[in-house]
C-alpha cells in the first residue's frame, strides 16, 4: 500500500498544470476510501476579478444547488478555510445554523469530509475529501492528514506561479531605453544630479523621466517605481 501511494504522490508533484495534477489527485483520494475529492483556489486581486479555480467530483445537482442557492455565502466550512489553515471536519454541530445546507449535503452523498486550507502568495486554497458512508475516525484523518496538506500545497502551488507569470506580463509597463536606464542608476542610490552627470544629460531631463516612471507603474515616489520595477523584473 506505501508503494502505491508513493507513486501516485510522485505522479501528482511532477505535473506541470493544475487539472492533470487533481486528476490524479482524485484517484488517490478514491484509492484511500473516499468518493469525492475537491479543490478551489481564490484570489481576491483584480487581476483575476475574483475568479476561482475550481475542480470536483461533486454530483452536480450539489454543485447546481450550492450556486443557485448561495450557500458558499453560509457555507461554515468555508468561512473557516477563508479565515484558517487549520483543518476540519464536516461535523454536524458546524452546520447548526444553516441546516438545510446540511441536509442537502447529506442528500448528495456528501455526508462525512473534511477541509483544509492554504494562504500564500495572495491566494486562498480549499481541499476537501468526502464519502457518503462511515465516519472518519481520528485516526483515519491524522494518517490521511498529510498527503492532503502535501496535495493542496503543490495544487496551489501550481496556480500561483502561474499567477505569477501573468501578474508580471500585466504590470509591466512600456519603459523606453533612457528610462530603464535612470531606473537603475536610481535602484543603485543614485540621485538626480548624479544620474545627470552619469548620462550627460540635464537634471530637469532626469526629473522628467522619472516623472514619467512613476506615472507607468501607478506610484506616488521614485523608490516605489523602482521596487515595482524590481519585483515585476523591469529592472
Amino acid at each position: 500500500m506505501k508503494m502505491w501511494k508513493e507513486s501516485q504522490l510522485r505522479q501528482i508533484l511532477e505535473a506541470k498544470e493544475v487539472k492533470p495534477a487533481y486528476e490524479i489527485s482524485l484517484m488517490l483520494a478514491q484509492d484511500l476510501g473516499f468518493n469525492f475529492c475537491a479543490f478551489s483556489i481564490t484570489s481576491p486581486a483584480v487581476l483575476l476579478n475574483h475568479d476561482t479555480v475550481s475542480f470536483n467530483n461533486y454530483p452536480v445537482d450539489w454543485n447546481t444547488a450550492y450556486e443557485h442557492d448561495h450557500f458558499g455565502d453560509t457555507d461554515p466550512i468555508l468561512a473557516h478555510c477563508n479565515h484558517s489553515e487549520l483543518p476540519i471536519l464536516w461535523e454536524d454541530e458546524l452546520f447548526s445554523k444553516v441546516p438545510q445546507l446540511r441536509q442537502v449535503q447529506k442528500q448528495q452523498g456528501l455526508q462525512y469530509g473534511w477541509s483544509q486550507s492554504i494562504h500564500d502568495s495572495g491566494l486562498r486554497s480549499m481541499f476537501s475529501l468526502a464519502r457518503s458512508n462511515s465516519p472518519i475516525s481520528a485516526d483515519e484523518w491524522y494518517a490521511h492528514l498529510a498527503y492532503a496538506i502535501l496535495i493542496n500545497r503543490h495544487l496551489h502551488g501550481l496556480v500561483a506561479k502561474k499567477l505569477d507569470h501573468r501578474q508580471v506580463t500585466a504590470f509591466t509597463p512600456r519603459l523606453s531605453t533612457r528610462e530603464i536606464e535612470i531606473m537603475k542608476l536610481s535602484a543603485d542610490g543614485k540621485t538626480a544630479y548624479e544620474c545627470s552627470k552619469i548620462l550627460s544629460i540635464s537634471e530637469r531631463t532626469i526629473n522628467h523621466h522619472v516623472q514619467n516612471f512613476i506615472r507607468k507603474f501607478g506610484v506616488n515616489n521614485k523608490i516605489a517605481a523602482v521596487i515595482k520595477a524590481v519585483r515585476v523584473g523591469a529592472i
